[in-house]
This record gives C-alpha cells, sequence and structure tokens, in this order.
C-alpha cells in the first residue's frame, strides 16, 4: 500500500482579487440611438444577436473573433413589429416584438441562427423581454402591458410560457396572469400591502407590469421583476400559475452606508458637485434586469435596482421634492424648508403616491425612484439577503470624479443625482472558474461593476471599469464563459442603446475556488487566471511553481511536499491566497499505485463525491 493524501480545503476572507473590463474589440451598428439595446449568445456558433427597436431589425454578428466582431446579417422584423429583447439556445433564436399599436398583443418571432424565420407566436401586450429555460425547452416573455400616453387603455400585464417540446411548429402558448389577486378575487389577500398598485382606475393585473424574467437552473420557476411596483412575482413554468407576489420594500437612506447625492445644484453656486450624504429618504428598489442562483439550498434573486416611474401625458407620479405643492409634514420633518432647499432635496425627483399616511395633504415620508445599488433578495420569502448600500456613488466619485452621476461625460456632470444617480440597470450573473460573478452596468454613467456573489450574503466587490471604445449606455449584458468564447477568455458582451454600439469586453481577473493536495506531490488547482499565478506550499513557505494558467479546466502542478503541507495560489509578486483558499494534506489508504496514476485516481474520487472535502 501507498499512502494518498487528499484535500483540507480551508475558506477565509477573499484577498488579493480584482476584476477589471478591457475593451478588447467592439461592433458599431451605424444605425445610432435605439439600436444595440439587448444581446444574446451563441456559443455553437460563436455569434451575437442584438437588437435594434429603432430600426425594426436585429444584427447577427460574427464573434468567432472576439477582437474582431462582423456583421453577418441584419435580419428586418418590420412585417412583425418592432424588437424589444433577444434570446437563444438550442439553435433558435427567439425575438420579443412589440405590435405597432403598443397596447395590443406582441409576438415572439423564432429564426435559426442564420436569420431564416422559422415562425411565430403571439403573446401579450409589449413583450419587453424574452429568455430561455437553462433547459431549452421553454421561452418566456415578460409582457410589461403599459397603458397609452392618454391613460385610456391599459392592458393587463402577463408572463407567456412558450413550450417548444416539439419544436417551433408545435410551440404552445400559456399565459400567466394575475387576474385571481385583484381586488374580489379569490387570492387578493395574498397581495403584499407595500406592493406599489397605484394606476389610476386600473385592476391590479392591469397595474402590474412584468419587466424581466429570470430561470432557476432546474428550469421550473421563474422570477419576474415587476419595476414599476417595486416587486417580483414567483411563477411556476409547467402550471403558468403565479404562485406568490413579493414586495421588496424600501431602502433606508438615512442609515450607515447607504448615502446619496440627491442633488444637480448643491454646491455653493447653484450648480453640480459631489455630495454623498444622508437623507432621511426611502429608497423603491424598483428592479429592471435580474438573476437567479441557487446557494444553500434556497433560491436568490439578484437585482439591478435601476428605478422607474409612470410619467404620462394623462398621468404622472413625479415631482421634486422641493414642490410648492409637495408640503412635508412639519410634525415628521421640523427642518422642511432645510430639507426642501436645492443643496439638500428640493431637486430630488420623488413620487407623490407614497408617504401620505394620513388624511391631510402633507407627506409624512419621502420615497425617490431606484436605489442606486444592486441587491440580493431570498426567493422563497422576498428577504433582503444584501445590498450594495452607496458603494456604486462612492467608488464612482473616487474613480471618476469628472463624470460623477453624468450620462457618461463631464459636460453633464453630476445632472443625474437629482434622479436614479447612476442608474444600474443591466446585470448578468455566470461562472468564472467556480467563483459566481456579476457584472452590473450603469446606464446613466457608464462601465460596469465586478461583484463576486459566490456567498450572496456577503459580495465583494472586485473593481469598477469605465466604459471605453465610445460605449455609450450599456443596456444589456450577456456574460460567456471561457470554454464558449472565441479566445477561450471570459468575456462580458455589454449591448449600449445610445451608442448603438456592442463592446467586447474581457473580464481580467484571477479567481480559485479550489486547491486539492495529493501525495506524492500533485496540487490541483481549480479557478481561472489567463495571465498565470503563483503556487505556494510549506511552512516555512516556498514557492513551488509561477505562471501557472488555470483556464477552463482544473490544472496540476507537481512539487515535493512533506505531510501536512498547505498550499495555495496567490497572483504574480504576493503571497496572499487568493479568495483565502488553502489545501492541506491528510492522509488515507489506496492500493499500491505509481504515484500519475494515484493522481488520476484522486481526482476521478474527488469527481464522483467519494472523498470528503471539508470546508470552514
Amino acid at each position: 500500500m501507498i499512502r494518498l493524501l487528499a484535500l483540507s480545503l480551508m475558506c477565509s476572507v477573499a484577498g488579493a482579487q480584482t476584476a477589471q473590463l478591457n475593451r478588447i474589440g467592439g461592433y458599431t451598428s451605424g444605425l445610432g440611438s435605439t439600436s444595440v439595446e439587448i444581446v444574446a449568445y451563441d456559443p455553437a456558433t460563436r455569434r451575437a444577436f442584438t437588437v435594434n427597436g429603432g430600426n425594426n431589425s436585429f444584427d447577427i454578428v460574427d464573434l468567432a473573433n472576439p477582437a474582431s466582431p462582423t456583421l453577418i446579417q441584419r435580419v428586418s422584423t418590420a412585417a412583425i413589429g418592432s424588437p424589444n429583447s433577444v434570446a437563444v439556445a438550442g439553435g433558435i433564436v427567439a425575438v420579443a416584438i412589440q405590435n405597432a399599436t403598443a397596447q395590443n398583443p406582441g409576438a415572439v418571432a423564432f429564426y435559426s441562427t442564420s436569420g431564416a424565420l422559422l415562425g411565430q407566436v403571439t403573446v401579450g401586450a409589449l413583450p419587453d423581454m424574452v429568455t430561455f429555460s437553462p433547459n431549452g425547452r421553454y421561452a418566456l416573455t415578460a409582457n410589461e402591458g403599459e397603458p397609452n400616453s392618454a391613460y385610456t387603455t391599459d392592458p393587463e400585464g402577463s408572463v407567456s410560457i412558450i413550450d417548444l417540446q416539439n419544436g417551433v411548429a408545435g410551440a404552445v402558448v400559456t399565459t400567466a396572469r394575475f387576474v385571481d389577486f385583484n381586488v374580489g378575487g379569490p387570492r387578493n389577500g395574498e397581495v403584499p400591502a407595500a406592493l406599489r398598485i397605484f394606476g389610476p382606475g386600473a385592476s391590479l393585473a392591469q397595474d402590474l407590469e412584468p419587466e424581466y424574467v429570470a430561470v432557476t437552473p432546474d428550469s421550473r420557476t421563474a422570477y419576474v421583476s415587476l419595476q414599476e411596483n417595486n416587486g417580483l412575482a414567483v411563477i411556476d413554468i409547467g402550471s403558468a400559475r403565479v404562485t406568490r407576489l413579493l414586495a421588496l420594500g424600501f431602502k433606508n437612506h438615512d442609515s450607515a452606508g447607504a448615502a446619496f447625492d440627491p442633488s444637480d445644484r448643491d454646491s455653493a453656486t447653484n450648480t453640480g458637485a459631489i455630495s454623498i450624504r444622508n437623507f432621511p429618504v426611502f429608497g423603491m428598489y424598483q428592479p429592471d434586469s435580474i438573476a437567479v442562483a441557487i446557494s444553500g439550498g434556497e433560491p436568490i434573486v439578484f437585482t439591478a435596482n435601476e428605478g422607474d416611474a409612470r410619467d404620462y401625458s394623462a398621468f404622472s407620479e413625479e415631482v421634486r421634492a422641493g414642490a410648492s405643492g409637495y408640503v412635508l409634514d412639519p410634525a415628521v420633518f421640523p427642518n422642511a424648508a432645510t430639507l426642501k432647499q436645492n443643496n439638500n432635496l428640493g431637486r430630488l425627483t420623488v413620487t407623490n403616491r407614497l408617504g401620505n399616511t394620513d388624511a391631510d395633504p402633507d407627506f409624512e415620508a419621502i420615497y425617490a425612484f431606484g436605489a442606486r445599488s444592486f441587491s440580493a433578495f431570498n426567493g422563497n420569502s422576498g428577504a433582503l439577503v444584501f445590498d450594495s448600500g452607496d458603494q456604486f456613488e462612492q467608488i464612482t466619485a473616487t474613480v471618476a470624479p469628472t463624470i460623477f452621476n453624468s450620462e457618461g461625460a463631464a459636460a453633464t456632470f453630476d445632472t443625474r443625482s437629482d434622479n436614479k444617480g447612476p442608474e444600474p440597470e443591466a446585470l448578468a450573473v455566470g461562472d468564472v472558474g467556480g467563483r459566481q460573478y456579476a457584472i452590473i452596468g450603469m446606464e446613466r454613467i457608464g462601465g460596469a461593476f465586478v461583484y463576486d456573489v459566490t456567498n450572496p450574503a456577503a459580495p465583494t466587490n472586485l473593481g469598477y471599469s469605465l466604459a471605453q471604445g465610445g460605449d455609450v449606455a450599456p443596456e444589456g449584458i450577456a456574460y460567456v464563459a471561457p470554454g464558449q468564447s472565441g479566445n477561450n477568455r471570459a468575456l462580458a458582451l455589454i449591448a449600449h442603446e445610445v451608442s448603438g454600439t456592442l463592446g467586447v469586453y474581457e473580464i481580467a481577473t484571477c479567481t480559485v475556488s479550489n486547491v486539492d493536495v495529493f501525495a506524492p506531490g500533485n496540487i490541483v488547482i481549480t479557478g481561472y487566471c489567463p495571465t498565470g499565478l503563483d503556487v505556494y506550499c510549506g511552512a516555512p513557505l516556498q514557492q513551488v511553481a509561477t505562471g501557472v494558467v488555470v483556464n477552463t479546466q482544473a490544472t496540476v502542478v507537481t512539487a515535493t511536499l512533506g505531510a501536512g503541507s498547505e498550499c495555495f495560489a496567490a497572483l504574480p509578486g504576493t503571497t496572499t491566497p487568493i479568495n483565502g483558499i488553502r489545501g492541506s494534506i491528510e492522509s488515507f489508504s489506496v492500493p499500491a499505485l505509481n504515484a500519475p496514476f494515484a493522481t488520476i485516481l484522486a481526482l476521478l474520487l474527488l469527481a464522483a463525491g467519494t472523498l470528503t472535502v471539508r470546508r470552514w
């Protein structure tokens, strides 16, 4: 017998890890604003698909060489309508298309990855987003059902579930509706009190406006953001039944770590300045893009808390906090006159549909649109698991002070502070070397944040990257895993609707998810670091390898190890374990084998779950 030694894994505080987005290529539609709004990626063909709402078309872009995207074909959807969203799975491209009369039923048109129309189905009014379930069987649309400007026609919001089990020709559409939750309906008692239902003359089903859909990994449950309503809907896909409505609550901007800049005229000269402070204001999360993951057996919904108001010719909830008609209750706000000054809350855009809790016209609480953050919510209870607080504004104020809360240029410095600030809108979550990364795009200032959300209760900010190459206003993000990209690197494809550009951003990061150590001297590192990392073992500490490339699969490092040796991977020039992960040796017996075969056996046992990996 020989002694084969297995891993003891220690997870501690993450260290020496960052992630930057470097633009390595880009595609320009040539159509300007309202083009390249949303992007989807097909790893089988290495093609990207982007929708051009203002041009009634979508583009097929070759990304075999990510550094040089090229247009393959522009496909017209004019005969059907204006496209809002696109998704791809199993060789089928789904395009969500609104009717020329937006309040009428829309459509999902299905195409081949070469642009040939395969068929279409009718869905609810104003399908604003489409996605596929992970197993590819279902396509789902968020049918927003917005009213017309006069508020005389207000269609129901809904979610269409398209079963493609029998192909496009045999597609079956079912609709998840909200009518049972209407006043007098059998499920009205299940409606959370904090869910915002406030459209003039609207039933609950008309008032709910589905914005975005995310599906659980098992393809059984859909989560739907109800942006204007500040909530989520949970849907059982198989039965097309809404199982729960969740109200997301409100963010207290008067608490530690939740400050914000509420004014675009907060300097002594009544012009813009960076002034991030606490104020007695509640932010409505109102997420746009969402993603769902499973952590500890619980569904976790990640949200980009953009915020959105209803502002129509016949009805608007927007008002400045300093407006004469927006009166603060003096008993609650004895300093109301000071708060309503321009350099405080006077310029802040707030809602007049929340905060008046009694019979008089005064407001006892102030509610603003969006939370200027991203969050994680428990998908079962709706409880807040994490919120990034004021990190977006604090970090952009440091990294990009000349364009703080702007439209992406110095000429518009601070002009968005009075209305949703950096405006986080786009969000994608993906596996990077065994760690979960969230990429959050800032619609106004531009660029994106990257967070490690492997532990949803304590995400780690890995960096903020400014927009590059003329990209303006990120609207949608598609994550491309290293093994699926044309250059074997992790990519973020970011669609920018104002500039009409698709930015191809490489995610420059080094991350480690496991360090497995086997005697007589094999260290197996799982993670992602295409630029190379260093490996250290023992006490006293010794460098046993340098420039170790880890990408898409586990990498084996051979070293002479003594019993009890502890090993870890670090960024070049440092001795800090990446993500705090270390591997050490424990003994167990296997039949006598030579070293290579022993290592192979150990790897197979780990993959099969036969070996126990201890984590603490």
